[in-house]
């Protein structure tokens, strides 16, 4: 007896055919052609690299060498939402598929190891595995990981994980994990997995953390956990304090961060002065919630920062004279990179050894140019009122010298759309042929290209007495 399945129904010439495809391909008398017209086409299983049979209600892995005789080439198979109960299961399925790179297995209440298991190559070459929401605790993600040797992407989201333990000679090639929707006991359960060396990505989504710490490394110095940790998405926390996200600036590889839904967002009602924050207090990130980080954004987010907390800076023991300059240990604590983002590496070099905790900043080049904010533009958090947000720039055409400076007040928040809607009636000319920049006396010598139509003018920190310079 030979399995088949039903391929089509077709109505051929007043009659009624059905097509069949035989799971033995030596079966069949032709190609589903009639008279010179192709009605059917099989979708020959030996051929197939991509499965999904996702709420199929498949239980067990079948007869024996079934898989791999009509399914030899298969790479990726999704057995998502059946009814498999054992790990034993799937490790029968899986050692019928030769090739295996990608398995997800989630949805399914499964029974695994309670011990170390007898290392296999049935997983040999499995990149990617998905275990989401199936009870696996982590104990048993490492009594099975001996067997998981070339795996470099991990899912365990909502699986009741609370408690870590690191991964002794195992996981070691692992470039992402996901440990989203597990409630974990406390943010020190991460010190358990930093130590994974390929790990780039971490997802933690909604993992009831309420602060990172690095205790191996003092401000402004790169920690030696996750060393090469990317991508960190820490959105749907407790996070409250400010100072784990200080902490983040500690990773030495960290580019990405997604940190939305988190209690410390809520301290800066402006969503654009609290995304200058950030960017400040971290360094090297490149991207911020998913928005790539311009340096002109950089740059505009590190000259606010060291303006906007001047004043504390010198009420904590900060002075423009190095030799002086000593910032008491709370306000370095609350800032770790103020004093690297003020002071040029001529200026640090001229610091006492003997200061107060600056010895410490010695863990980290440096690599500004903005130098300590001078008197005239520190500026505190000011309520925000119409004539607080109004900004007086002169507005100058330096290629058309017949054409007279104008000084206009115009909203911080005014994006640069709607001001080359305002000079389009000024000057009569199309915005879209309007190029903008802007040049301030704090940049001397120094042109900032306004390249961002859907960006309000504070996003490039532009200030009073700035010049916008008008092109066309």
């Amino acid at each position: 007896v030979s399995s088949c399945h039903k391929q089509d129904i077709q109505q051929i010439k007043g009659r009624i055919w059905l097509g069949v495809e035989w799971d033995d391909p030596q079966r069949g008398k032709h190609d589903g052609t009639y008279e010179g017209t192709q009605y059917f086409k099989c979708s020959q299983l030996n051929q197939l690299v991509d499965i999904s049979v996702r709420e199929c209600a498949v239980s067990h892995a079948g007869q024996k060498e079934e898989i791999s005789r009509t399914c030899a080439n298969i790479r990726h198979i999704n057995l998502s939402r059946n009814l498999i109960s054992s790990w034993e299961t799937v490790t029968a399925i899986a050692s019928q598929i030769q090739n295996l790179e990608t398995l997800n297995v989630s949805e399914n209440k499964m029974k695994f190891p309670s011990t170390s298991t007898s290392v296999s190559g049935v997983f040999s070459k499995l990149r990617i595995l998905a275990l989401n929401q199936t009870e696996i605790m982590w104990t048993e993600v490492l009594f099975c990981a001996p067997g998981w040797p070339a795996l470099e992407e991990l899912y365990l989201t909502s699986n009741n994980i609370t408690v870590l333990e690191r991964p002794d000679n195992v996981l070691q090639t692992l470039k992402l994990l996901d440990l989203s929707d597990n409630q974990l006991l406390d943010g020190n359960q991460l010190h358990l997995i930093a130590h994974l060396p390929r790990l780039e990505q971490l997802i933690l989504r909604n993992t009831g953390i309420s602060s990172i710490h690095f205790p191996d490394a003092g401000f402004g110095c790169k920690t030696k956990m996750f060393p090469s940790l990317k991508r960190l998405a820490i959105n749907d926390n407790k996070i409250s304090q400010w100072s784990s996200i200080n902490e983040l600036d500690k990773l030495p590889s960290l580019q990405s961060l997604q940190c939305h839904n988190n209690p410390f967002m809520d301290t800066e009602k402006n969503p654009e002065t609290l995304r200058q924050l950030i960017i400040a207090k971290i360094g090297q990130l490149k991207v911020l919630n998913k928005s790539e980080i311009l340096p002109a954004e950089r740059k505009g987010a590190e000259l606010d920062y060291r303006k906007i907390f001047g004043s504390d800076w010198l009420a904590a023991g900060g002075n423009w004279n190095p030799e002086k300059n000593k910032p008491s240990e709370e306000f370095l604590a609350a800032h770790p990179r103020y004093l690297s983002l003020c002071l040029s590496k001529s200026k640090y070099s001229k610091i006492s050894i003997s200061s107060l905790l600056v010895h410490v900043y010695m863990c980290t080049s440096l690599h500004t140019e903005y130098g300590a904010p001078e008197e005239g533009e520190l500026k505190g958090r000011q309520p925000l009122t119409l004539k607080n947000q109004l900004l007086t720039l002169t507005i100058k055409c330096p290629e058309k010298p017949e054409q007279k400076p104008v000084e206009k007040k115009l909203p911080e928040s005014m994006t640069i759309q709607r001001v080359k809607g305002l000079l389009y009636r000024l000057l009569k000319i199309p915005g879209s042929e309007l190029k903008l920049s802007y040049e301030s006396s704090k940049l001397e010598g120094k042109e900032v290209e306004l390249d961002n139509d859907l960006k309000p003018l504070q996003f490039y920190s532009i200030e009073n007495g700035d010049c916008v310079l008008v092109r066309w």
